[in-house]
């Protein structure tokens, strides 16, 4: 096979060739916008290619495949499997499904290898691969280079043997691996918001079979996203959830993204808790039913991990590491950890609470269970244990694809160099972790992060002021103003 063109849409060509843009293989998964990123034969290239990589790593050759319910998914997926079977490799097609029931499927049928087309929170547009070969990891950054040198340079091998099967009752079977035979003890009313996304079709399903009385926010699947792009980090979801509570008096809220891995949190009180802090409040419970459990949390998140009483008394310790599923479910696994949180909303809940992959709906059960164990409670009361802090929603600037790496580089440079008897905000610089980015940490036990999105043309900013709001934005000042001494840095996606 020659080597792929990254040529122009605007040819007769398009229709024929596979058009593939370099930049969309990411340090764990691909996404492109479609089509003008990523034709169908790229796609196809993509498959044919993905089962090259299979064969050159041993994995027996057979895999599970799903899509979400973007109106164009369905064909990217019959092109994704046409590459995958001209390498020889057994589709196992398991039709619609949430990311996370795709990685189900791997346990559930035994197969070796899954692919799961969606492109996550993306707006819609995008598309995009999720795939792993050993579950319940995905591929991280060596082997999405390794599958971006074997796609781009032609190095995909045709083999015999492909061949498709359709494969239904995965859905029923992943519920049921969810809920089991749980149910409530007591009343729960929870909003479940979908944003119009795949997960519409699974969360008020999962919620209903545990007792739960529902009220559906958004919950008809409609890719053109008429309300709100389904992303639980963002503050128009987070707000929208709120309104949602406050009018409807439900116990809290459960947010999900456009493929189901990920979950976010609004309380009885209209309250929307970063999931970061969400995860110390499962930690917290978890660690009860667990002494002396080991958690994994991302650099975004906040530092309570390390500092809460409850946490301590409960002999759990905690191990920050690097933003991304694929880091986090490797981390996770690696270390022998209970869970794994992500300020993202990405939660990776190993044995014997989950399978180690991230699943919003296994979040929702396990929250719920959370409320069934703390009867006399509620979830402002959960909150309101924790300490206080005031954080920055995770504000993503523009930088573009080409150029956020060695720009991150040059930033966290800087901040080395104004490390020694540096500040922000007044506050004494007392460490820099540069495990992913840079997490800049203060004396108060404030911190300010700057890193490369993997996934989009940004970077990320998250700060965390122990101590007031006016902080927060003194912290988050400083810092920005350290960033915008790079010139192809643009503007934040959001405020806060």
């Amino acid at each position: 096979m020659k080597p792929i063109a990254d040529v122009t849409p605007n040819t007769w060509e398009f229709l024929r060739d596979p058009m593939i843009k370099p930049t969309g293989f990411r340090e764990y998964d691909a996404r492109w916008r479609f089509p003008e990123e990523i034709n169908l034969p790229g796609m196809q290239a993509l498959g044919r290619g993905l089962g090259t990589q299979m064969h050159e790593a041993g994995i027996p050759p057979v895999i599970a495949v799903g899509n979400d319910y973007r109106d164009y998914s369905v064909a990217i997926k019959y092109a994704l499997m046409t590459g995958l079977m001209e390498a020889g490799i057994h589709v196992r097609d398991i039709g619609p499904a949430l990311s996370p029931m795709a990685y189900f499927a791997q346990f559930h049928l035994d197969a070796p290898a899954v692919a799961m087309v969606t492109a996550s929170h993306n707006p819609n547009g995008w598309t995009g691969v999720k795939m792993g070969f050993e579950r319940p990891l995905t591929h991280g950054p060596d082997e999405m280079s390794r599958l971006r040198e074997i796609v781009l340079n032609g190095e995909s091998i045709a083999r015999d043997g492909g061949k498709y099967e359709r494969v239904d009752g995965v859905l029923e079977a992943y519920i049921d691996d969810l809920v089991g035979d749980f149910k409530m003890s007591r009343p729960l009313k929870v909003v479940c918001a979908a944003g119009n996304g795949t997960a519409a079709a699974f969360g008020p399903e999962v919620l209903r079979r545990m007792g739960v009385d529902v009220v559906e926010s958004h919950c008809e699947l409609d890719y053109t996203f008429p309300n709100y792009n389904p992303n639980p980090e963002a503050m128009e979801m987070l707000h929208d959830m709120s309104a949602s509570v406050k009018a409807s008096g439900a116990d809290f809220a459960l947010g999900f993204d456009g493929d189901g891995d990920r979950c976010g949190v609004v309380d009885n009180e209209g309250e929307e808790i970063f999931a970061d802090k969400v995860g110390v409040i499962m930690a917290r419970d978890l660690s009860r039913l667990h002494p002396n459990a080991t958690f994994v949390a991302d650099v975004k998140s906040t530092g309570i991990y390390a500092s809460d009483p409850v946490l301590k008394e409960n002999g759990a310790t905690t191990d920050y590491w690097k933003t991304g599923h694929s880091h986090m479910k490797r981390r996770v696994h690696a270390l022998g950890a209970l869970a794994g949180f992500e300020k993202s909303g990405h939660y990776f809940l190993a044995e014997p609470v989950g399978r180690g992959y991230d699943c919003g709906m296994r979040v929702a059960v396990e929250i719920c269970k959370l409320m069934d164990r703390n009867p006399d409670k509620s979830m402002a009361d959960l909150r309101r244990e924790l300490q206080t802090t005031y954080t920055t929603p995770t504000l993503s600037p523009y930088c573009s694809d080409t150029e956020k790496y060695d720009t991150l580089d040059r930033i966290v440079a800087k901040l080395i160099a104004h490390q020694p008897g540096g500040t922000l905000a007044g506050l004494k610089i007392t460490d820099i972790v540069t495990v992913n980015g840079a997490r800049v940490m203060l004396e108060n036990g404030g911190w300010a992060l700057v890193r490369a999105s993997s996934n989009t043309p940004n970077l990320v900013v998250v700060c965390e002021s122990p101590e007031s709001p006016e902080q927060l934005r003194a912290i988050f000042n400083d810092l920005d103003a350290i960033i915008r001494t790079e010139p192809n840095v643009g503007d934040y996606d959001q405020g806060f």
